[in-house]
Formats: structure tokens, C-alpha cells, sequence
């Protein structure tokens, strides 16, 4: 692959660490489960978490959905999730009921007033477990031991989507949730422009874009692009050339006598 080196740009469609007020997402059990807690986070800064640590009983269900996100024209979306984890060997007596992982899903949908969804109707989209858990002695010397995993869902078929999260018995913090997808930047390559383009639905795609010319140029040979999954651009091919009595210059085509005047007028003045 030819690549170009222009990075991808992350567009953000939620992010708890900038929501102000209260998410108000919706538990499941209403009572007993996740709940909402204001923290200080590393900056000073408060901010909405979510908390469960129902360790001690078997058999925990604690669901917690966010509000409905519009995909705004994504087709894959990335989700970041920073967490704390307790390590189920520094909490006694908890052997057998105690976890260290929770769970992922998604429900895509073109209503953002869905309040009872069926647990059936999620998709699950992996089980997140712990880099690093915490034990009692890091809650003393209040260590965050943060965990930051991310995920991407394909998102296709509505006009948004719904995450959730489910806890089997793990105690353990939602820090935040940062849910972004990737675009390949306007750019200008061999004398054409390539819009700013939303990436494909896989992993693997690749997303054909043609090129307009700049101004005063012509096409050579159909100038196009492809952009990937990561928000990068590849495989440039054609592009375009300067009419006559221009040529290329930073990317654009400039009149050469207006380049020979100021060049003139330069040194005259100098």
C-alpha cells in the first residue's frame, strides 16, 4: 500500500468527561445495581461515573444502557472505556461470586425514546476484562489504576444506536465512556482535492474517493483515492496539471508571470 501520511481525525459523538449535569442512563434493576456518582478525576475536575459491586451474592444481572447516540453518517464506531476494577483476591470471603469482567452490547435504532429494550434485542460485542485490578492497599494510598480498552461496532442498518453494559458481579467504576468515529482529512494530493470521508463499515475497507482538480489545472488521468479503516489515506492514483501559464506551487497552480512580477518587485524593493 502507498501510504499517505495524513492522520485520521476522530469525531466525537459522546464523551461523559464533557456532559454537564447528570447522565441519568438507564439501570436495570433500578435499585441495587449501577449508580451514579460524581468523582474527582486526575485534573480536579467532576465528573459522572457509574459504580456496582454487588460481590457478595451470586448470579448478578445489573444492566446499564446509555441514552441514544445518532451515528451521524458512521458506519464503524469506536468505543472507549476508562474503568477501575477491584481484584476479587484482595476482597475476602467473595470466592465463586466475585468477577473481573464486564460486558458489552450494542441495539441499533432509529428511536432516540426507547426506554424498555429487551436484554434479548442487544448484541453482544465482546467481554472486557482488567489490565491492571486494584486491591485494598492501593484504595489507602488512593491509586487510580486506570484501564482503558476500546472496541469498534459496526453500525449500519439505523439511525443510531444504544449501548449497554452489563455487570455478572464485578466491583467496578465507569470512569468514562468516549464513543468517536474516524474520517480521512480534506486533503490535496497530485493536484486534486479529496474530501473529508467517513470510513468504511469494516475493518478491512476501503472507501474509493475521486478527486476534483484544483484550480487552473486539468485532469491527467482520473485522479483518485482510497481512504481505510484507520483514517488514512492510500493508493493515490492520476492526479491533475497545471493549464498553461500556470504551474504547481505548494499544491495549487500559481500564474507564472504574477510569480516572475513578485519576484521582481521583491528584489527591487530589497
Amino acid at each position: 500500500h502507498l501510504h499517505v501520511c495524513v492522520y485520521a481525525i476522530l469525531v466525537t459523538l459522546l464523551d461523559t468527561r464533557t456532559v454537564p449535569g447528570e447522565l441519568k442512563w438507564a439501570a436495570s434493576p433500578a435499585e441495587g445495581g449501577w449508580e451514579e456518582v460524581s468523582i474527582m478525576d486526575e485534573k480536579n475536575i467532576p465528573i459522572r461515573t457509574y459504580q456496582v459491586c454487588n460481590v457478595l451474592e451470586p448470579n448478578q444481572n445489573n444492566w446499564l444502557r446509555t441514552d441514544w447516540i445518532p451515528r451521524s453518517g458512521a458506519q464503524r464506531v469506536y468505543v472507549e472505556v476508562k474503568f477501575t476494577l477491584r481484584d476479587c483476591n484482595s476482597l475476602p470471603g467473595v470466592t465463586g461470586t466475585c468477577k473481573e469482567t464486564f460486558n458489552l452490547y450494542y441495539h441499533e435504532s432509529n428511536e432516540d425514546r426507547e426506554s424498555y429494550i429487551k436484554e434479548s434485542s442487544f448484541i453482544k460485542v465482546d467481554t472486557v476484562a482488567a489490565d491492571e485490578s486494584f486491591t485494598q492497599v492501593d484504595v489507602g494510598d488512593r491509586i487510580m489504576k486506570l484501564n482503558t480498552e476500546v472496541r469498534d461496532v459496526k453500525v449500519t442498518t439505523r439511525k443510531g444506536f444504544y449501548l449497554a453494559f452489563q455487570d455478572v458481579g464485578a466491583c467496578i467504576a465507569l470512569v468514562s465512556v468516549r464513543v468517536f468515529y474516524k474520517t480521512c482529512p480534506l486533503t490535496v494530493r497530485n493536484l486534486a482535492t479529496f474530501p473529508d470521508t467517513i470510513t468504511g463499515a469494516d475493518t478491512s475497507s476501503l472507501v474509493e474517493v475521486r478527486g476534483s482538480c484544483v484550480n487552473q489545472s486539468e485532469e491527467r488521468e482520473e485522479p483518485k483515492m482510497y481512504c481505510g479503516a484507520d483514517g488514512e489515506w492510500l493508493v493515490p492514483i492520476g492526479g491533475c496539471l497545471c493549464n498553461p501559464g500556470y504551474e504547481e506551487r505548494g499544491g495549487a497552480c500559481k500564474g507564472k508571470w504574477c510569480w516572475l512580477q513578485q519576484s521582481y518587485f521583491s528584489f527591487v524593493h530589497s
